[in-house]
């Protein structure tokens, strides 16, 4: 029976944890149904291996992958439902919204032209509404952890880059607190030019690579 019943839940959660992206209109598995399948598996295999006989089992098992499902899924829930509101509250603003399907982890990318004056660190009067909404979020889903990292084009000596970048970085931390997010999530650091994720040689490559990434981590439990 436990060998019956274990890859029919998989086969079940399978097609729960299938869902359509509703920003790309593809077939993906959505870390909380990810996290909630292998929660249920596990639970059921719990179930499964205790009990006196084979009508228990299958009881035991059954209410494993019920409770297992429940908690493995709580974490992708959380993540899912905190990337959707992000993606509402910065639609149309010109900031990145990235997820690492493998981790779970978010990622905000500010283009620098956007979020700084040139050359200088302090945020632009006209993007804190932008930061505002982000704070908001933050402040809504408390649970996660937050890395803050500048980052430059290679235009310039390094000193200065990375310092440009820690300020840079530092600013949006600082602002984020301001707004009522804990300082203890926070961590800010200034790359320099040293994590380019565009062609320096190029005016639109330089451009990428001067940004302000938030980086929103996954908390171990919900």
């Amino acid at each position: 029976m436990r060998s019956l019943l274990i890859p029919a839940l998989m086969g079940v959660v399978a097609l729960a944890g299938c869902t359509t992206n509703p920003y790309t209109g593809e077939q993906e598995v959505s870390k909380t149904g990810w996290g909630a399948g292998i929660g249920a598996v596990a639970g059921a295999a719990i179930g499964a291996g205790t009990g006196d006989n084979a009508k228990e089992r299958r009881e035991r098992a059954l209410k494993g992958a019920a409770i297992g499902g429940v908690t493995g899924g709580g974490v992708g829930a959380y993540m899912d439902y905190q990337e959707k509101k992000l993606r509402e509250r910065l639609q149309g603003v010109g900031v990145g919204v990235h997820k690492d399907k493998a981790t779970g982890a978010i990622t905000l990318v500010m283009p620098g032209n956007i979020t700084f004056p040139t050359g200088q660190s302090s945020v632009k009067a006209d993007f804190y509404p932008v930061l505002d909404a982000v704070a908001d979020v933050l402040k809504e889903y408390n649970k996660t952890s937050i890395a803050i990292s500048g980052h430059t084009d290679n235009v310039g000596r390094d000193d200065a880059n990375i310092k440009l970048s820690q300020d840079r970085a530092n600013s949006v931390g600082q602002y984020l607190i301001s707004r009522g997010v804990s300082g203890g999530r926070i961590n800010t650091v200034g790359y320099g030019k040293s994590q380019p994720v565009a062609d320096n040689s190029t005016e639109n490559g330089r451009a990428q690579n001067r940004r302000v990434e938030i980086k929103i981590n996954p908390p171990a439990s919900v």
